[in-house]
């Protein structure tokens, strides 16, 4: 079984940067496809990023490209994505996500087997 777990969020000015940290333990972490979403009260959640297993391949939700940066240190099994020019709209809780099946990877939260219990972002304005 792999669990997962997210760190770094907080509170942040508009403008400002985060670096949201996910680590994984319980299997070869090299095995597994890893993205984010994002996900809120009364919202679907919403894919964000996700990264290939040698952490070659990356690919962004519109609404974030140019900002974040999603990265991957297989030796230390963490994922990173570093958020900037951070917006009010980027208010969510941060769930990073785990896919084993898939060669490369999918933006629907049903594919990915393993969740993270999450972190809360939250940008004033």
């Amino acid at each position: 079984q792999l669990q997962l777990g997210e760190s770094g969020g907080g509170l942040v000015q508009a403008g400002g940067s985060l670096r949201l940290s996910c680590v994984a333990s319980g299997r070869p972490f090299s095995n597994y496809i890893i993205a984010w979403f994002r996900h809120g009260p009364g919202k679907e959640r919403e894919f964000v990023a996700r990264i290939g297993r040698n952490g070659v391949m990356t690919y962004y939700a519109d609404s974030v490209k140019g900002r974040f940066i999603i990265s991957r240190d297989n030796v230390a099994n963490t994922v990173y994505l570093q958020m900037n020019s951070l917006k009010p709209e980027d208010t969510d809780g941060y769930y990073c996500a785990a896919d084993s099946i898939r060669a490369f990877g999918s933006t629907g939260p049903s594919e990915y087997q393993y969740w993270g219990q999450g972190t809360q972002v939250t940008v004033s304005s």
